[in-house]
């Protein structure tokens, strides 16, 4: 009601980092600094890397300076060119490293059922001139890994994931990490592990690895320049970070499964509002609390509930609204604007992610849902 102070008097974000245990990181810290040993493949970032590999159970996993430019290289280490098909439902990023190295983006509808890339709708796509496809898992949740698969082995195509939101996650029991050419993991500071700022590439390719490494450092090989290369190195202040947090990792999801499980129970009271929920039997982090709006049976939009959740400090977010076939750097383009993608389209109306993490508690969790419940049933009474 007017003038009555908001639910929350400190804001509930969606994606506020999850904390590892601080004297251990100040300790990394002391010691990379009595070192004097910053950066260009330390020791903080070789064990990040075999621990990471450890966990997905992978051959080569090589830590990038974020996961962008890991995306970047990646594509440059499979040699694609022309034209590559990716999903619009994804942050830009995933686009953006395709056109930044001159390739353009074909966009693809997704599987409304999944939020991921449609397999079938990408092999429509295929021209003489497309040279791979990526996959996003989106929320962590698996693509269909061997539809891909099988599309890009028929036409002889290049795979990569988009696993910015998957570490932790597996498919028919197989960690994210092992699926494709290669997979590329987010660290960045929202992200359930987070490095600060950060990423990586999973491949089980021994010259591929090979080839990245080469990449990620100005293409040096030894004392000589092998191949155009970029400034992509973690630094050892992350990979400090990013150990810190995979010594914590267990308690990160314990928080998530629990705010998991009380956003089921309190938003199971809310019509309207239907949460999207993983494949059961599979490892999943959880970090992302998604739910689709249906405005017909909640009586609200999504955007009018994002605007009531901000007034209450609650800083739920759209995602990935509006689709990347529509933001600014391609609608106006040939594969931009005009292209109709419906399932797209209508989940990038639809979709509202809530705060979770360590900084969000099951109390939190309760006041949001209870909250909803009330407000809509007062809008639908006063309709």
């Amino acid at each position: 009601m007017p003038g009555e102070s908001p639910l929350f008097s400190d804001k509930l974000h969606v994606g506020c980092p999850n904390l590892g245990d601080r004297a251990q990181l100040l300790a990394r810290f002391e010691a990379l600094l009595d070192r004097r040993w910053l950066t260009n493949d330390g020791p903080n970032v070789k064990a990040f890397e075999r621990e990471l590999a450890a966990v997905l159970g992978v051959k080569h996993c090589l830590a990038i300076c974020n996961a962008t430019i890991g995306l970047e290289i990646a594509i440059r280490a499979l040699g694609l060119a022309g034209e590559v098909i990716v999903p619009s439902f994804t942050f830009a990023a995933t686009a953006h490293a395709l056109a930044w190295l001159g390739i353009t983006p074909v966009f693809c509808d997704i599987d409304p059922s999944t939020h991921n890339i449609d397999p079938a709708a990408a092999e429509k796509l295929i021209s003489p001139r497309t040279t791979g496809i990526v996959g996003v898992h989106v929320w962590g949740n698996p693509c269909d890994t061997d539809a891909l698969a099988d599309i890009a082995r028929r036409h002889r195509l290049k795979l990569l994931f988009d696993a910015a939101h998957a570490f932790g996650c597996s498919r028919q029991g197989e960690m994210i990490g092992n699926f494709g050419d290669a997979e590329v993991f987010s660290f960045h500071a929202t992200k359930f592990l987070n490095s600060g700022e950060g990423g990586a590439i999973a491949t089980n390719d021994d010259e591929l690895a090979a080839k990245i490494r080469r990449l990620r450092s100005f293409g040096v090989e030894g004392e000589q320049v092998s191949d155009l290369g970029t400034n992509g190195k973690m630094n050892e202040f992350s990979a400090a970070m990013g150990l810190t947090s995979l010594e914590s990792m267990g308690d990160f999801l314990a928080q998530n499964r629990t705010n998991f499980a009380a956003y089921q129970e309190a938003l199971s009271r809310v019509p309207g509002i239907k949460l999207f929920v993983p494949p059961s039997g599979e490892r999943h982090n959880l970090q992302y609390i998604v739910a689709e709006i249906d405005e017909s049976v909640a009586g609200n939009s999504r955007d009018a509930l994002l605007a009531l959740l901000h007034g209450e400090n609650v800083l739920a977010k759209r995602y990935f609204f509006p689709g990347c076939h529509r933001m600014t750097p391609y609608r106006n383009t040939e594969r931009g604007g005009s292209l109709s993608l419906p399932h797209t389209e209508r989940l990038c109306e639809r979709v509202l992610q809530f705060p979770t993490g360590t900084a969000v508690s099951t109390a939190d969790v309760a006041k949001i849902g209870e909250f909803l419940r009330k407000s809509l049933a007062r809008q639908r009474r006063a309709a």
